[in-house]
């Protein structure tokens, strides 16, 4: 009887795949996707013809800023000469642009910028001239990642972090703006390292050393010497995010962690080896920071539960006040213009696009440089979301631990709204509140309520919490969205028995693994370039990738946590897993290998399960051209209306 239903299963399974359609669509391979409706393209339109700008940072006379932003299919740079002005676009690649620096050396009149093949993520460096409009590449061009790290004081000098040597530890490289093909080796070491500021005498420069989320180092390194001396050695596990040197070259102002839950930011007496910390009263990380060119005022953003919070310092004095006016949403790419005076950033909230701005740190002005287009959408009408805590399985201080969630609720709805549970990456990553018009899409269009928590594991709630995901406590995360789903059946205006799950990189092993765990009460899953099996990742991960991973999920070389990984790997337990699954997947990722998804889809098809697949030909790790981007976004929506909202 077994036998006879073993062979019945097989056949099913067999059927399946010849019943799979296989296509190509532009770049794109898809496996089971119908085709998509006109109606389906025509009301996605406007929601998909949005864009956004990020700051690249002034010119050295203040006078223009360098902006990245997408006009055609991927992000370019483009230059502004003044608040609302023309985006003069100066690259055109068929690849996205990575990011771009202008040199602060006025007489080099051009910028650094870098760019990858296909998300390979092997980015090279390239010169721009912008008097001649000519570019050429200053790298090795070989496989290996490249980017700048750091400007001299000066600007005719600058650092280059780079795994040329061997593919795997990325050392630093010192260039001059004379000749900056020509790169000198100034630190060789294993692990990673990137250079962080240079001293006021342009001698030495600080550089971090990257262990997990959890564990960092600094040190000082002098260039002439080459000698190396550790800021701080401590037996503590210590995390470090920025740093920049005081004025006098005295000092150093730094982030870290250390003898508390969140990022601090100190000040550090080189001399005596002591802290002073600055910000102790505010409960929350301290994010980035930015200095103006003679070092008197320093700017901060904070973390504040998901929220952008930012802050002036007087170096002098080490007092701080908040910056007013700055909208509820997130802030990042802070400098300081050439001025001192004033600062530029960019700024993203639920309801507005990320547009680069300049504040005037006398008056606390804020001024609009580029306005992005939204489609000719009312963004007035796309859903803020709001904060809600719900409880999960254990307890702090003898009382339920509280997970924190963003909650997109539609507008308007008839009877109760199905859910799709948005689980971000990481896994040391943070939902944050952020212009998103495919959200918006979901919620405005469609009537789905989005809920994106912030599991066990995720930054921005202290260092406790974000290590109770490591190693044998993988699962643990899971079972934070099993409260939640536990949640969704107590809100009266959520349908329970209408759940997906949705995540990309970690948030897409996240998926696979609630589907395991929670078949029964989800209907369907989108996987985006997740992890399907822990062990054959971290094999086949690029090798610069390894050992930092090793550190959060686990060392698979170690026989017991080998045998815990497989045990816990979706890819080991389709035989759990009955709902449809959507599969997407870019062919050139270096940190989710193609593999992962293939033997994800592969093992769902032999169990005769229902899979949607598409893999890019042209992408890594996710989708960065608009193509592509729109041909998922059309797919997804037509897999969450067959299997979802039915």
């Amino acid at each position: 009887m077994r036998l006879k239903f073993a062979i019945s299963l097989l056949l099913a399974a067999w059927q399946l795949q010849a019943q799979v359609e296989k296509k190509e669509v532009g770049n794109l391979i898809v496996e089971g996707v119908p085709e998509i409706p006109a109606s389906v393209i025509e009301r996605m339109n406007q929601y998909q013809n949005t864009r956004g700008a990020s700051f690249s940072g002034w010119s050295p006379d203040g006078k223009t800023i360098l902006i990245s932003t997408r006009f055609a299919e991927t992000s370019q740079i483009h230059v502004v000469d003044h608040p609302g002005g023309a985006r003069k676009q100066i690259t055109f690649f068929k690849e996205p642009v990575g990011g771009a620096s202008y040199c602060p050396d006025a007489s080099y009149k051009g910028f650094m910028f870098s760019k990858d093949i296909g998300g390979n993520e092997f980015s090279q460096l390239f010169w721009f001239d912008i008097t001649t409009g000519k570019y050429e590449m200053i790298s090795d061009g070989g496989r290996s990642q490249n980017s700048l790290s750091a400007w001299s004081n000066k600007g005719d000098q600058f650092i280059v972090v780079s795994t040329r040597r061997n593919g795997k530890d990325y050392d630093l490289y010192l260039s001059s703006m004379k000749n900056p093909k020509e790169a000198k080796l100034v630190l060789q070491r294993e692990g990673s390292w990137s250079a962080l500021d240079w001293s006021p005498d342009d001698k030495k420069v600080l550089v971090a050393n990257y262990i997990s989320a959890n564990k960092s180092f600094l040190h000082i390194l002098d260039l002439e010497s080459g000698k190396l001396e550790q800021i701080n050695p401590s037996q503590e596990e210590i995390a470090y995010g920025s740093a920049l040197w005081t004025a006098d070259g005295k000092g150093i102002f730094v982030v870290n962690d250390q003898g508390g839950e969140f990022s601090v930011l100190k000040y550090y007496d080189i001399v005596s080896k002591k802290f002073t910390a600055i910000t102790s009263s505010i409960p929350w990380d301290v994010n980035g920071i930015a200095v103006n060119k003679n070092r008197s005022t320093l700017v901060f953003d904070t973390n504040e539960n998901g929220v952008a919070r930012l802050y002036q310092l007087n170096t002098a004095t080490l007092k701080y006040t908040a910056i007013p006016g700055i909208p509820t949403g997130v802030v990042g790419g802070i400098e300081f213009h050439p001025d001192g005076k004033q600062l530029g950033l960019v700024i993203n909230t639920p309801q507005t696009p990320s547009d680069v701005f300049s504040i005037d740190l006398a008056t606390n002005k804020l001024t609009q440089w580029t306005f992005s287009e939204v489609g000719g959408l009312n963004t007035s009408t796309f859903v803020v979301p709001s904060l809600v805590e719900y409880e999960t399985f254990d307890k702090v201080d003898g009382k339920a631990r509280k997970i924190p969630a963003f909650y997109y609720k539609p507008a308007s709805a008839s009877g109760k709204i199905p859910v799709i549970i948005n689980i971000h990456g990481g896994p040391e990553g943070q939902s944050v509140p952020v212009f998103s018009p495919f959200i918006s899409y979901l919620t405005n269009e469609l009537g789905i309520a989005v809920l994106s928590p912030n599991v066990r594991g995720s930054s921005g709630y202290g260092k406790t919490f974000l290590k109770l995901d490591n190693g044998f406590k993988r699962e643990e995360s899971v079972k934070d969205i099993g409260a939640l789903l536990d949640w969704i059946a107590k809100q009266p205006e959520l349908d329970a028995s209408r759940v997906a799950v949705w995540g990309g990189s970690y948030g897409g092993y996240m998926v696979l693994a609630s589907m395991t765990n929670f078949n029964d009460r989800i209907k369907c899953g989108i996987d985006v370039v997740g992890i399907s099996n822990f062990v054959t990742f971290l094999q086949n991960t690029e090798d610069y990738r390894k050992d930092l991973r090793r550190v959060e999920y686990g060392d698979e070389r170690d026989p017991k946590m080998k045998e815990y990984l497989l045990k816990i790997s979706p890819a080991n337990n389709v035989d759990k897993i009955t709902k449809p699954l959507f599969i997407i997947q870019g062919l050139n990722d270096p940190r989710v290998p193609a593999s992962e998804s293939e033997q994800m889809k592969q093992n769902m098809r032999n169990k005769g399960r229902n899979v949607w697949y598409m893999l890019a030909k042209d992408e890594g790790h996710g989708f960065r051209k608009k193509p592509n981007v729109d041909y998922m976004q059309w797919s997804v929506v037509m897999f969450l209306q067959q299997n979802l909202l039915k």
